[in-house]
């Protein structure tokens, strides 16, 4: 499936349409997985690091009171630790501090995805130009909404961390504090 997966992405001439598409119809059935285990064992094992982004940034997008029509960059991934809650329909019965732990995974495997595939990559680019652009040795260039400062990191974590100590209380729990160091 997951090679499946990524050689959709890559048989179009624009790789990013491709994933949207992919990823809009994946979507209501990544929402539909009952157990946390089975969502981060699609995730981890996506071989399309575009589509891995992709659903992630569907997935964090759903979880927003105020969802951003802003295209990927780091900006919406500091806009996603702002606004981002746990996902109504993955609260079973696991402990409330599970399902923030589970967020911060995602946020974390969103930047890994977004990195890799615009700061190392020219994963936007078809295959037939990608080869070009690397045996030229042209670096990917990123976005304005790339540029963002640890200040603004910063701000965005701290907000984060009041808004989970309200609901988890002190002190958070090792998994917690250990995804909240290496997001930061």
């Amino acid at each position: 499936l997951q090679r499946m997966l990524s050689m959709a992405v890559e048989v179009d001439r624009s790789p990013t349409c491709s994933s949207r598409k992919i990823a809009d119809d994946m979507l209501p059935f990544i929402l539909n997985i009952p157990l946390r285990s089975q969502r981060e064992a699609l995730l981890n094992t996506m071989e399309s690091q575009l589509l891995r982004c992709r659903l992630l940034e569907l997935l964090l997008q759903h979880s927003c009171d105020v969802p951003t029509t802003s295209s990927m960059s780091l900006d919406k991934i500091l806009y996603f630790l702002s606004h981002s809650s746990v996902l109504p329909q993955f609260q079973d019965e696991t402990a409330t501090w599970q399902r923030w732990d589970e967020m911060l995974q995602y946020l974390s495997l969103l930047l890994l995805s977004y990195q890799t595939f615009l700061l190392a990559e020219h994963l936007r680019t078809s295959v037939s130009d990608r080869m070009d652009l690397i045996a030229q040795k042209v670096k990917p260039r990123p976005q304005d909404s790339d540029d963002i400062s640890q200040l603004d990191i910063q701000l965005k974590m701290n907000d984060f961390i009041s808004r989970m100590q309200e609901t988890l209380g002190q002190p958070f729990p090792p998994q917690i504090q250990e995804k909240l160091f290496m997001l930061q």
